[in-house]
């Protein structure tokens, strides 16, 4: 498996680590093994805004694949930049407006910013609206996209508030940024890594860490702060470490975990696929096989006409990720099996629907290695539409895809505007016309 190590956000090898918030930040900073410190105490505020377009890459057009029309819209400067680096996080549309998070840059409070909410147009014109780290207790460390609830965004960081455990918050689109849950470890729950899913005015997520066994949880929250631990994931054949968001089905919520479900993938499990009410009755669809099974979700699902889509960042017959299907009731397909090379391998992100057709991103392969945007038939037929060349061009998404009138958009991790930009310390915004 192609150099598992160095995605940040990645499960360590197959030792089913918990969040590791430590190791994400080693392999995009260099940070030596030790988490940034929080921030010594005081007023939380705004940041400044930061405008920069990009207007000289519009014009760029994949060499690869001609069919598709590849645009990079902005380029982040980087971790020790104003402007924000390392976009984990798909992006939202809101009023023909993108909306992203960033792991990394903002106000340089410590060594390198603690992340970023910005906007960006589709013409390429960003703006940061907000930089995390302001005060003892701001959250930091974004890696989830945010959810529009009636014109106020809302998100979780995997790091910071009251007790350093991760957060929930909002944020309007002008920057007024407010927290309403600090995750306080122990049976709460700790390291939000997914976005949230608004049912009915409330929110549901999940967490990576923590609950009552440690190995993750389910929760709700209200946009007033009001959290409650739904389910605690056991571990072994429950599942534990849930990295993805949560989708609601007719008023039935369904996810993936990274981990459990069974003995197989040196002993952590392979991963599931289960459905939770919102009141926290739980249960596990189906428990991943690894092999040509598919291995590791890392993503979360979608709903094409009552049947579920996703993906695996490993196994399948090439051991490069998978595209599966699952009913509502626990039936399990594999679609279709990565193979590297120019094909692309290990997919991190959840796929959309485009009429009936799915649209995804792999972090690797490709023509050059670095990453792939790909279509995918229901019935399994994949096309690579455009291989990232890094550097200035984008490497390794991490995130989905959104469509607006027609038009992908995305982000990469890595790759970015300056000559000094090492992989995961940048990254862009892209736009890409199938």
């Amino acid at each position: 498996m192609k150099r598992q190590l160095e995605i940040a956000g990645a499960r360590l090898s197959h030792g089913r680590s918990a969040l590791g918030i430590c190791a994400i930040a080693t392999l995009l900073s260099g940070c030596g093994g030790s988490q940034p410190p929080i921030v010594a105490s005081g007023a939380m505020r705004q940041s400044p805004s930061v405008t920069a377009p990009e207007s000289a890459a519009l014009s760029h057009l994949t060499p690869h694949h001609a069919t598709s029309s590849y645009a990079v819209l902005y380029r982040f400067r980087g971790a020790h930049f104003a402007d924000g680096a390392a976009p984990y996080a798909s992006l939202i549309n809101v009023n023909g407006t993108l909306y992203g998070t960033t792991f990394y840059g903002g106000d340089k409070i410590v060594k390198e910013g603690l992340g970023t909410v910005f906007s960006v147009t589709p013409s390429g014109t960003e703006k940061v609206l907000y930089s995390f780290g302001h005060g003892s207790f701001d959250p930091y460390w974004p890696m989830a996209s945010l959810v529009n609830v009636k014109g106020t965004l809302y998100d979780t960081t995997s790091a910071g508030g009251v007790y350093g455990n991760g957060t929930v918050f909002s944020v309007t689109t002008t920057g007024t940024e407010k927290v309403l849950h600090s995750f306080a470890g122990g049976a709460d729950g700790a390291g939000a890594e997914a976005s949230l899913v608004n049912v009915k005015g409330t929110l549901y997520g999940t967490t990576s860490a923590g609950g009552a066994n440690g190995v993750g949880t389910v929760f709700s929250v209200t946009t007033t702060g009001t959290e409650q631990v739904l389910h605690s994931f056991a571990g072994g054949s429950d599942g534990g470490r849930p990295h993805a968001a949560l989708i609601n089905v007719s008023g039935t919520l369904y996810g993936t975990t990274n981990s459990g479900g069974g003995s197989g993938c040196g002993g952590y499990g392979c991963g599931t696929v289960f459905s939770v009410t919102t009141t926290g009755a739980e249960k596990v669809l189906y428990s991943f096989a690894g092999g040509s099974d598919g291995d590791g979700p890392q993503a979360g699902l979608i709903n094409v006409s009552g049947t579920l889509y996703g993906t695996t960042v490993y196994g399948g017959a090439n051991g490069d990720g998978t595209v599966f299907s699952i009913s509502t009731t626990g039936t399990e397909k594999v679609l279709y099996s990565f193979a590297g090379g120019s094909d692309g391998a290990n997919p991190y992100a959840a796929l959309i629907n485009v009429s009936g057709t799915l649209y995804g991103t792999t972090v690797y392969g490709g023509a050059n290695g670095d990453g792939t945007v790909y279509s995918i038939s229901t019935t399994g037929t994949e096309k690579v539409l455009y291989s990232f060349a890094g550097g200035s061009d984008g490497d390794n998404p991490q995130a989905g895809l959104i469509s607006v009138s027609g038009t992908l958009y995305g982000t990469t991790l890595g790759g970015g505007r300056r000559p000094w930009c090492s992989r995961y310390r940048c990254g862009t915004v892209f736009a890409l016309t199938p």
